[in-house]
């Protein structure tokens, strides 16, 4: 969710640090900053601004060193304010003499305890200046401090519950920087004499390509010539630990906009050349495009368990259908932050399913270490990072290969997502005897036409731009779908929430007259999806029954299902129908309904206000 840069170098290490952060703004913040070493002591710059007004703040102010930390702030606790962002010094109890600030400190992650804490260290006469739970580890690091900075850190972890990644430096050691993490990711960027941190490997590009991911637990201990890694052993010891150096293309080149006015339009449109990247390589329905173990565990397993958040959620539900109606597989969908809440029913020969753009996703990754402590075994993530935490908790993995993805709207991740997903409902129906050599050859070919449909969907860009002027002066609206396309009304909807700001809701047709149709006047806009498929009758009962309310029906309709324009209802007609795999098509224009109707109210369409890209907090 927030983004760490550290580094300890001989060179200024400034520009490293702006410039990884960056390359990390993608995620959404409200406040950044970055600390240095500097003439003996510590100095820093923070703003609630972009992280282009940080750097002139610190060229402003001559800040240059070659050991340092950088962070963007996504504010949990307290409010997006100077006095807040990070990096966080400490100067030790009130009343010790010496110089002021000894401790430097940024964090990502949530302490559960830090209440405690700070009521403990109070005591102690330490004098908190913010709100966050983070000037909480750097007081308690101050106070382990004598002399070694690494012991100081070792000491301070077990007094903290809940997530964390950190990275940490100290006045009296000019040219060392700390870093740890526990349920929010961490890599160390090794170079040439000088060593690296950051929460991504994407804020490395251009600086170094060979990245260690470190594991749950990991403390690494950076200075220039060398980096340690050490990890808290049964014992209670700690013990410096090997992880592999792995060479990482962090794709910097991604980030460029180009003609595009915002990275969602650039995603948006770069979904049929997503979609062919993720088919690449799968020349036939196997259970090994999971994994080399694929086909044994398919074989075990009499349910399908899926875990996911936001959009990777409705992808799921999308999935649910598939998966039962094609595999003959019974499939839960479980909201991972709710699901380790609850008791549930576990079954060894369960499936578990993670979906996960980053592949970081606190929730998701907690739900399924729940999962496997119920007992159940078999773990496989849809996931677009192959380096990602999830992908190296899962036994099984698919990689998606929509590249990165800027806006924190997603986009081409959801369809590259549904597309795995697919994937692996056919892999299971051939498994269980239930996809015959014709019914394969007909879905590949089916998949392969994907992206050449939705240049076809893309193309209705002008009418959905005629739509999305009339959207942009309403505050509610109404997403409607049945069966299949049923999740997909709930993602339109919240595309059309996160970016735009209008309060939108999506419902089964079929619930309109249990609730919701209290809501339809003239006034409010009612999204339908209406594809040719069995229920279509059905919905076209449901949208006769906004019509009689006075409701204006917006439908994106298959050109052969018969709904014409007239007075309150607008038509959209889609190029084609394509059966199972319509929700691939039909969410593109929902996608580009949110964003145009955006862009007409003037919001920020890339960074919506309280979202970040990768929630990496509970």
């Amino acid at each position: 969710m927030c983004g760490i840069v550290g580094a300890v170098s001989a060179r200024n290490i400034v520009p490293i640090l702006t410039e990884g952060l960056k390359r990390l703004e993608y995620r959404g913040y409200d406040s950044c900053g970055v600390a240095v070493h500097q003439g003996g002591g510590l100095r820093r710059a923070r703003s609630t601004s972009r992280v282009a007004e940080l750097q002139a703040h610190a060229d402003a102010d001559g800040l240059a060193s070659g050991t340092g930390i950088a962070h963007t702030r996504w504010a949990t606790h307290g409010a997006p304010a100077i006095h807040n962002a990070h990096p966080h010094f400490s100067s030790g109890p009130r009343g010790e003499t010496g110089p002021a600030d000894r401790i430097a400190l940024v964090h990502n992650g949530i302490i559960e305890n830090h209440d405690e804490l700070r009521a403990e260290l109070r005591t102690k006469g330490y004098v908190f200046e913010s709100q966050t739970d983070t000037e909480v580890i750097a007081h308690l690091v101050h106070h382990h401090y004598d002399g070694d900075l690494l012991e100081a850190v070792h000491r301070s972890l077990p007094q903290l519950r809940g997530a964390y990644a950190i990275a940490v430096f100290c006045r009296d050691e000019p040219h060392r920087v700390v870093g740890a993490r526990a349920g929010s990711p961490l890599v160390l960027g090794v170079g040439d004499q000088e060593h690296f941190l950051a929460s991504d490997a994407m804020a490395l590009a251009g600086v170094t390509d060979r990245i260690v991911y470190l594991e749950e637990g990991d403390v690494v201990d950076l200075q220039m010539g060398r980096a340690w890694v050490s990890a808290l052993q049964p014992g209670g010891q700690w013990r410096t630990v090997d992880r592999p150096v792995k060479v990482v293309q962090a794709h910097s080149g991604a980030a460029e906009l180009g003609p595009y006015r915002h990275y969602m339009q650039k995603e948006i449109f770069e979904q049929p050349r997503a979609i062919a990247d993720t088919l690449d390589g799968v020349g036939g329905i196997s259970p090994e495009l999971f994994g080399d173990n694929a086909y044994r565990v398919f074989k075990d397993v009499d349910q399908v368990l899926i875990l996911a958040c936001g959009t990777s959620y409705y992808a799921g539900s999308a999935a649910k259908y598939w998966l039962e109606s094609i595999a003959g597989i019974p499939t839960a969908v479980e909201i991972a932050s709710e699901y380790r809440y609850r008791s549930s029913v576990p079954n060894p020969r369960t499936l578990v399913v993670t979906i996960t753009q980053s592949g970081e996703t606190a929730d998701t990754l907690a739900a399924l270490k729940h999962a496997r402590s119920l007992g159940m075994p078999h773990t496989l993530t849809i996931c677009n990072v192959g380096t990602s935490a999830m992908v190296r908790e899962c036994a099984l993995a698919f990689i998606t290969r929509a590249g990165v993805e800027i806006g924190v709207a997603s986009t081409k991740a959801f369809t590259t997502q549904l597309v795995g997903l697919y994937l692996l409902t056919l892999a299971l129906a051939q498994v269980r005897g239930r996809l015959s050599d014709e019914q394969e050859a007909a879905e590949l070919k089916a998949l392969r036409h994907l992206p050449l449909a939705l240049q076809a969907v893309l193309a209705l860009e002008p009418q959905v731009i005629a739509w999305s002027e009339e959207f942009a002066r309403k505050e509610n609206a109404l997403f409607l779908g049945r069966g299949l396309h049923y999740p997909i009304a709930l993602e339109g909807a919240l595309k059309l929430k996160e970016i735009s700001y209008i309060h939108a809701e999506a419902y089964p047709a079929g619930e309109l007259k249990h609730g919701p149709l209290a809501l339809v006047t003239e006034q409010m806009p009612v999204v339908t999806i209406a594809p040719n498929d069995t229920l279509l009758e059905k919905l076209k009962s449901n949208m006769q029954e906004v019509r009689a309310r006075g409701g204006q029906l917006y439908v994106f309709a298959d050109g052969d299902t018969r709904i014409d324009s007239e007075p309150g209802i607008h038509v959209i007609r889609m190029p084609e129908h394509y059966g199972a795999l319509s929700p691939i098509l039909h969410v593109v224009p929902l996608q580009l309904l949110a964003y145009h109707t955006a862009c007409a109210r003037g919001t920020d369409v890339d960074k919506p206000r309280n979202l970040a890209k990768s929630v990496t907090v509970e």
